[in-house]
């Protein structure tokens, strides 16, 4: 069996994602509070705590959407997270209850550097670096609420371009041979052809259906 890290060994391999997080997070508090005021986007990132779909539901509230439709939004973003727990899962002791409770600290970022690459999960690197983009997320989602009047746009900054390039930067980790990359092409593909007209969060879904579909060919 793999030695599992220990959540320290997490934390400190997670480091170099503290300030995209932090700078994500900041740009979302900016963004959300001529929305949502100033408490809501706060509670939405503690409860929430997915980039993603907080983003996706913004979008929807932003353009005059309902607040039902901003949560089907968000939820449609968060369905990814069905397959990575059903990934990892078997990496976490205890029973079902138990397994299920360790999995709340999935996000994207956690889950790719927690991979070994061999079908198993290292769960202290899992925990580790989930609490360093925690503490990250969360505090830069205050500091955009309460200074985010004060702050220019965070487009004028370019500080929209972070999140794609956070997303590229886990695919480009998660990549490793001609299958995965097969895989990664057809999810790709599909959230490019449907991203102009599918509603936010179906590109996702497809994408994971079409990663599936290659990983089964080959």
């Amino acid at each position: 069996m793999a030695r599992e890290s220990s959540v320290r060994e997490g934390i400190r391999a997670a480091l170099p994602l503290l300030l995209p997080t932090f700078l994500l997070g900041a740009s979302f508090g900016v963004l959300a509070r001529p929305v949502m005021g100033w408490l809501a986007p706060i509670v939405m990132s503690v409860v929430v705590f997915s980039g993603a779909a907080q983003f996706a539901a913004l979008s929807v509230l932003a353009a005059g959407g309902a607040a039902g439709t901003a949560i089907v939004a968000g939820v449609l973003m968060n369905l990814r997270f069905l397959p990575m727990g059903f990934a990892i899962g078997p990496s976490l002791p205890g029973g079902s209850a138990a397994r299920a409770t360790q999995g709340q600290t999935i996000v994207d970022a956690s889950f790719v550097m927690a991979n070994r690459g061999d079908g198993s999960f290292d769960r202290g690197r899992l925990f580790g670096a989930t609490a360093v983009q925690a503490a990250a997320w969360w505090s830069g989602t205050a500091v955009g609420v309460f200074a985010g009047p004060s702050l220019p746009d965070p487009q004028t900054l370019g500080l929209d371009a972070i999140f794609p390039a956070f997303y590229l930067a886990l695919l480009a980790g998660e990549v490793r041979g001609r299958r995965a990359l097969i895989a990664a092409s057809i999810g790709a593909g599909a959230t490019a052809l449907l991203m102009p007209f599918a509603p936010v969060g179906v590109p996702v879904i497809v994408a994971c259906l079409g990663a599936l579909v290659g990983l089964r060919r080959t």
